[in-house]
């Protein structure tokens, strides 16, 4: 069991801001990304078998797939001969990179870059969104729409999904309804928040129903 090898975390030779830089690997011997650990991070990635890293951008701890579903199922983790860097062998599932590749070392180097379309299948735009709507209801800004929201109520809060959803359905040009169904994912996101419902939790379930 990968609890039991606990003993990693005292080998560790973490760099001056407590990170270690940690290579995922698909089982098969793909190569898939490169992220970093702190201690914590570590501690979750042996506890719950799923790779956990730490956001360098985000400054948070993140569980890979918490948003896309596109988990890394560890199998295996192994340390480097100077204790600097860590290898994570394991299951991939769904695409590892954020652009929907199956790898981030998609890129060969001297060859022309090819412009790609499409989704950023992480869904980080929406997981920031949460983020500052959760900042906002925690630290309300005088000037922050989403901190008035929050301070006229659930009742407001439902009103205005409402108004979007008819706002929505009603939209006839394609420009206006991207900007309508936009607003409606927003104010989805403020009731969520204003329920103390995580983002996630809707995802695990949309999960459950791909099933």
């Amino acid at each position: 069991m990968l609890d039991n090898n606990r003993e990693l975390i005292d080998l560790v030779d973490w760099d001056d801001k407590g990170l270690v830089p940690a290579i995922a690997q698909e089982v098969d011997g793909q190569v898939l990304t490169l992220a970093y650990m702190d201690r914590e991070a570590l501690e979750l990635t042996l506890s719950e078998g799923y790779a956990h890293y730490y956001s360098r951008s985000k400054d948070r701890i993140r569980k890979k797939g918490e948003v896309s579903g596109n988990f890394q199922i560890v199998k295996e983790l192994k340390l480097d001969c100077d204790g600097d860097a860590l290898l994570v062998r394991v299951d991939q599932q769904g695409p590892a990179c954020h652009t929907g590749e199956e790898s981030c070392f998609y890129r060969k180097l001297g060859e022309p870059e090819v412009e790609k379309g499409g989704i950023d299948y992480s869904l980080n735009v929406l997981k920031e969104l949460e983020e500052v709507i959760r900042n906002r209801k925690k630290h309300p800004q005088k000037d922050s729409y989403t901190s008035k929201l929050f301070g006229r109520g659930t009742d407001e809060i439902n009103r205005k999904l409402g108004e979007e959803a008819i706002e929505v359905i009603l939209s006839s040009d394609d420009d206006n309804f991207v900007h309508e169904a936009a607003d409606l994912i927003y104010h989805l996101l403020v009731l969520l928040r204003e329920r103390g419902i995580v983002l996630e939790d809707v995802i695990s379930e949309l999960g459950r129903r791909r099933q």
